[in-house]
């Protein structure tokens, strides 16, 4: 499904929130959503791999990494694993690496930044707890649409205007 944000906020204006713009567009889908996933985590990327071993369809991964620019909490391993695995897309409030190759990848990625040092594997971090960033909170089970245009968050699935 192509999403086209302007249009879902222009039909459903008092269900979305936008996240405020910091977000930067580097996979391979221009355009994604789905029900929301979270991980919560610091430099550490173990629950991220743990996540897109699962089965993703319909769902996006949004990783607060507390807005680190000092390590990448997704790289080309794990973006293709999401893919294999049929995630729409994954938001992650810090950096990713592989950039190029991300770019080749049928997976929606949204980072703040890229970064080529590799996280820690520690095991830290939650799953599908409320986490807030952006101006916005992300709540497993509610959905986000995302494009080059920014990233939205509705408290229910949305339809395309036609």
């Amino acid at each position: 499904m192509h999403y086209i944000t302007p249009d879902l906020c222009d039909a459903y204006p008092d269900l979305v929130q936008v996240v405020e713009p910091m977000f930067a567009n580097y996979g391979g889908r221009d355009s994604f959503g789905g029900q929301i996933v979270t991980v919560k985590c610091h430099e550490d990327n173990s629950l991220v791999k743990e996540q897109v071993d699962q089965p993703g369809q319909g769902r996006v991964l949004v990783v607060d990494g507390g807005g680190s620019l000092r390590r990448a909490l997704l790289g080309d391993m794990l973006a293709e694993k999401a893919a294999k695995n049929g995630w729409e897309g994954i938001v992650v409030y810090g950096c990713i690496r592989d950039v190029d190759v991300i770019a080749q990848t049928d997976l929606g990625v949204q980072a703040l930044g890229s970064h080529p040092m590799k996280t820690d594997k520690r095991g830290i971090g939650d799953l599908n707890v409320p986490v807030t960033f952006g101006g916005v909170t992300f709540r497993p089970g509610e959905y986000l649409y995302a494009d080059n245009n920014g990233i939205i968050v509705s408290p229910q699935a949305l339809q395309m205007p036609e």
